[in-house]
């Protein structure tokens, strides 16, 4: 690797390894900010998600059965084989699979709905479903804490695994929105040992400032992916109001129902 030729001093003029220096930490601090913010807004994607799952999933679950009952009904009214087909085909799809409690996250199992979810598609009351959205404190320890404990800031590949584990536990608390969790850790972070920032050579400043850009441009292609995936484009509709946006689902889905109800009655009529 080649670095710029030494520029002459001049007094009182800033050392060429501390323009880098300040380079590096301008550097590291932009990273970690942007770091932040993806972290911030792939946690609200999580949480996103699951509330969409567990609030539209049984509704979603319900057109679906309404459909393959009216491809049904619709393959015995005409004895067609095509629309035997697809009845039959729309019908696999809703087979019970292994570990489909997991999947639908409590809603539904090899039986079928739930109560609750079955509640969910009438006028009884439910439970509504758990929101596990970061307050105002726990996204302030959370930031406070990246910003210091960051593995980015270590210059040494202990510390840097000292700081992975650490930022580890940070984001868990902070999915979960455990303020008090985070505390703890701000307690723990501010009693631990504090690493000895060691002068650095040029050559190794520049490599600093190179790795940082790699790894900006991976984080970049990160966020990428996440904004432009279903949910995430979903949330960037409404980020300040995502639960207005499921009721607004919601009651879309709802007319949906109503509107396969009254085909499938339809049919079922002519019989």
């Amino acid at each position: 690797m080649t670095t710029p030729e030494a520029e002459p001093e001049q007094e009182g003029a800033p050392r060429p390894e501390e323009r880098l220096e300040r380079a590096v930490r301008a550097a590291e601090q932009a990273l970690i900010e942007y770091e932040i913010a993806l972290e911030t807004f792939r946690v609200e994607v999580e949480n996103f998600s699951r509330l969409h799952e567990q609030r539209l999933g049984p509704v979603y679950a319900r057109l679906e059965e309404l459909e393959a009952q009216i491809l049904e009904a619709t393959a015995a009214r005409t004895g067609d084989d095509e629309d035997r087909r697809r009845a039959d085909e729309a019908r696999a799809r809703l087979m019970p699979i292994p570990g489909v409690e997991e999947l639908l996250n409590g809603w539904m199992d090899g039986d079928g709905l739930f109560p609750e979810a079955a509640a969910m598609l009438t006028d009884q009351a439910v439970r509504p479903p758990q929101r596990v959205r970061p307050g105002e404190e726990a996204r302030k320890l959370y930031r406070e804490l990246a910003r210091k404990a960051h593995p980015d800031l270590a210059q040494e590949e202990s510390e840097r695994v000292r700081r992975e584990e650490f930022i580890t536990r940070v984001n868990a608390a902070y999915a979960r929105g455990d303020a008090a969790q985070l505390r703890e850790l701000a307690e723990e972070w501010a009693a631990g040992p504090v690493p000895e920032r060691r002068p650095s050579r040029a050559e190794e400043l520049y490599v600093r400032l190179e790795w940082l850009d790699r790894r900006k441009e991976m984080l970049t292609l990160l966020a990428k992916e996440l904004e432009e995936s279903a949910i995430g484009a979903m949330l960037r509709l409404a980020p300040e109001d995502p639960d207005r946006l499921l009721e607004e689902i919601a009651e879309q889905l709802a007319t949906q129902v109503r509107e396969r109800e009254t085909e499938l009655a339809g049919i079922l009529a002519q019989d």
